[in-house]
C-alpha cells in the first residue's frame, strides 16, 4: 500500500510539472462573433491571431475580480490546469434587452486578448443573461502552432505619445486613449483632449493616489471625416472607428461596432484598457466592462462623462441613476448583481454591509442634510424600485457630484491592486 501511494504521488507531481505556464513574450488575440436574438444565442470564433508582447496580469492568471456578463477560462488541454480567466460584458447582452432584439437577429464582434499558450489550450466562453441564466456556452481548441493563427507584428504602429509612464507593461495597468473623428491636422487638438482625459481621471480617487500603477497613451488615429455619425440627425462621417450615436435608438449612447479593426490599430503598442475620445459635441457617451469608453470630446460635461464612462469599462460598476418609468428591467430580487454599487438586498453581505454605521435602516431615507451619508437609497440600474445604490449622490450617478461614492472607490482600489499587487 506504501509503494502504491507513493507512486500515485510521483504521477500527480509529474502531471503538475507537465502543466504549461503562459508565454508572456506574446499575445493571442481571439475575435469572436456573438449572435442571435432573445430565443437563441450563438458564439463563433472568427479569427485568431497573435502578436508580439503581453501587457495583461501575471499573477492570480486563474482568478477574475468581477464576474462580468462573461467568462473566458482558458485551460490546458492536457492537465486541464486553469491557465488564465477573464470576465467582460458586451453590447450583444445589453441589445437582447432591447425590443429589437424580440423581431430580429444580430451580430456583434467581440475581442479578448489573453497571454499565448505554450502548448494547446480549451478556450471556454460563457455569457449570462438576467437572472443570471447562461445564453451561451462555448468551447473550441486552439494551438499556438496552428499555421492559421495569423501574425499582426508587422501592422503599421499608428502615432502615439505617451503622456504617463510609471513603469513597464509587466508591473503596470496600460491605457490607450484613442482617437476617433479627428483629421490628420486635428491631431493636436485630440492630443490636448487625451491630456484632459488624463488629468480629470487622476483627479478622482483612488486612481489619484494609484497614479504610479498606470501607463497612459494617447493614439492619434486619423479620420477621414471630423466629427461622428448621428444617425438622428442624418449625419454619417466616414471616421476611423466608425463610431456612432443613437445605438439602440437611444439619443445619447454613443458606441463603436468595429471592434476588430480598432484592435488591429493598436496591436502594436502595450495596452489593456481602451478609452476612445470622439471629435463632437454632440452629448453622450458608453462604457462596457473590459471592452472600452467612449466619449464626446467638445461638451461641457467632457471631463465627468469620460471618467463616469470609464468607471463602467475599467471599473465594472453600474449606472446609479434611475427613471421613474423605466420599462426595460435589468435586475431581479432573485438576483444579486455583480456591479459592486448596486444591490438588490438578495446578497447584501457581498456588497457594502461591512461599511453601514451601526444601526442603519435598510432601505434608508435620502437626508439632503447629509448628501455624503452612507446607506441603502432606492433606485439605480435604472430603475427607480427594487435596486439600491449606496449614497445619494456619486459620479456614477450625476455628472455634477465631484467623486466616486466611498463604495465605488474601495471597488476601483481592489480592482487596481487586483492587477498590479503581487
Amino acid at each position: 500500500m506504501k509503494q502504491l501511494i507513493t507512486t500515485l504521488t510521483a504521477l500527480l507531481l509529474g502531471t503538475a510539472a507537465l502543466a504549461q505556464t503562459p508565454d508572456f513574450s506574446r499575445t493571442l488575440r481571439l475575435d469572436y462573433i456573438f449572435t442571435g436574438d432573445v430565443g437563441k444565442q450563438e458564439i463563433a470564433l472568427a479569427e485568431a491571431t497573435s502578436f508580439d508582447g503581453w501587457a495583461g496580469r501575471r499573477n492570480r492568471l486563474d482568478s477574475i475580480p468581477l464576474r462580468g456578463n462573461g467568462i473566458l477560462t482558458m485551460t490546458d488541454a492536457r492537465t486541464n490546469k486553469v491557465l488564465y480567466k477573464h470576465s467582460f460584458s458586451t453590447l450583444f447582452q445589453e441589445w437582447l434587452n432591447s425590443e429589437e432584439a424580440t423581431r430580429t437577429r444580430k451580430a456583434f464582434e467581440n475581442v479578448f486578448l489573453v497571454p499565448m499558450p505554450k502548448d494547446s489550450v480549451r478556450i471556454r466562453l460563457v455569457l449570462y443573461g438576467n437572472h443570471d441564466a447562461v445564453l451561451a456556452d462555448y468551447t473550441h481548441v486552439v494551438n499556438p502552432t496552428d499555421i492559421l493563427i495569423r501574425k499582426l507584428d508587422g501592422l503599421p504602429v499608428p502615432p502615439h505619445r505617451h503622456l504617463l509612464q510609471s513603469g513597464s507593461p509587466e508591473n503596470c495597468i496600460d491605457v490607450a486613449i484613442v482617437a476617433e473623428g479627428y483629421k490628420a491636422e486635428e491631431a493636436e487638438a485630440f492630443y490636448a483632449k487625451a491630456q484632459e482625459c488624463m488629468d480629470a481621471l487622476f483627479a478622482h480617487a483612488p486612481f489619484s493616489t494609484l497614479k504610479d500603477r498606470f501607463n497612459i497613451v494617447a493614439v492619434g488615429l486619423a479620420s477621414q471625416d471630423s466629427g461622428v455619425s448621428i444617425p438622428k440627425k442624418g449625419i454619417w462621417k466616414q471616421t476611423a472607428l466608425g463610431s456612432q450615436f443613437d445605438t439602440f435608438y437611444s439619443d445619447r449612447y454613443l458606441t463603436t461596432l468595429n471592434l476588430r479593426r480598432l484592435n488591429d490599430y493598436l496591436a502594436p503598442l502595450a495596452y489593456e484598457h481602451i478609452i476612445i475620445i470622439a471629435n463632437t459635441d454632440n452629448y453622450g457617451g458608453g462604457g462596457i466592462y473590459n471592452s472600452y469608453t467612449l466619449t464626446m470630446a467638445n461638451h461641457k460635461y467632457f471631463r465627468p462623462v469620460a471618467v463616469h464612462e470609464f468607471g463602467h469599462s475599467f471599473a465594472g460598476l453600474a449606472d446609479e441613476y434611475f427613471y421613474d418609468d423605466q420599462y426595460t428591467e435589468f435586475f431581479y430580487p432573485d438576483t444579486e448583481p455583480w456591479e459592486q454599487n448596486l444591490t438588490t438586498l438578495r446578497d447584501f453581505s457581498a456588497k457594502w454591509q461591512d461599511m453601514l454605521p451601526e444601526g442603519t435602516t435598510i432601505p434608508t431615507l435620502p437626508d439632503p442634510q447629509r448628501p455624503d451619508a452612507i446607506g441603502v437609497y432606492e433606485g439605480g440600474g435604472y430603475q427607480s424600485k427594487g435596486v439600491y445604490r449606496p449614497h445619494q449622490e456619486c459620479r456614477m450617478k450625476i455628472n455634477d457630484w465631484p467623486e466616486f461614492c466611498s463604495v465605488c472607490q474601495r471597488a476601483i482600489t481592489r480592482l487596481i491592486q487586483f492587477y498590479t499587487n503581487p
